[in-house]
């Protein structure tokens, strides 16, 4: 990806993550990455193509910092439970490759572009099917049955879900950590804990 591109996609990722993307122009854009309106152009048709490039450009930062907490973690409870601390850190503004927080930039988008078969809707879509398909390989840790797994991995999509919401509309910055404390309920009642 060349420099330009690149500062480009930077500079509307965070504009577009603290304004919103109907919020911000091209013009607004130009001012503060300093790239010239040809060159903007040059690398993107349109708004749109400058949004879903953002789009693509978090969804791997996300995905990889995720994994990289997720993969940290041994196997079993402990591995699902490192979910919610990584939530944590994210929410409290402790990690600098995902800009202070904001809520999901995902939900912001999807929200913004609200049509099921509107690409950038799609694009939010595909991120959450990601972040899930990442739990779900937590959740495979735990020796579950297919059933059961599937049921997991689905509360804890609602559970992180919930704690992003709940941090960014109401400014819970403990939402993660509650939501921790859930997950662990479920754990143990489902007998995934082992002594």
């Amino acid at each position: 990806m060349s420099d330009k591109r690149l500062q480009l996609i930077k500079t509307a990722f965070k504009l577009f993550y603290l304004k919103g993307v109907h919020a911000v122009g091209i013009n607004e854009i130009l001012s503060e990455s300093g790239v010239a309106k040809k060159t903007l152009y040059h690398h993107f048709s349109g708004k749109e193509a400058l949004v879903s490039a953002v789009l693509e450009y978090r969804d791997q930062r996300f995905h990889d910092w995720l994994k990289g907490q997720l993969d940290q973690a041994k196997p079993g409870p402990d591995s699902v439970l490192t979910l919610f601390d990584a939530l944590d850190d994210w929410f409290n503004n402790r990690v600098d490759e995902l800009q202070p927080f904001h809520g999901c930039f995902f939900i912001n988008v999807s929200a913004e572009f609200s049509e099921p078969n509107n690409p950038l809707h799609q694009l939010c879509s595909h991120h959450k099917e990601r972040v899930a398909q990442l739990i779900r390989a937590q959740v495979e840790t735990l020796d579950l049955e297919p059933v059961a797994a599937d049921a997991f991995t689905n509360a804890l999509c609602l559970l992180k879900e919930g704690a992003i919401t709940l941090a960014h509309v109401q400014g819970d910055r403990l939402a993660a950590i509650k939501a921790k404390e859930t997950a662990l309920q479920l754990l143990q009642s489902s007998h995934c804990m082992r002594d």
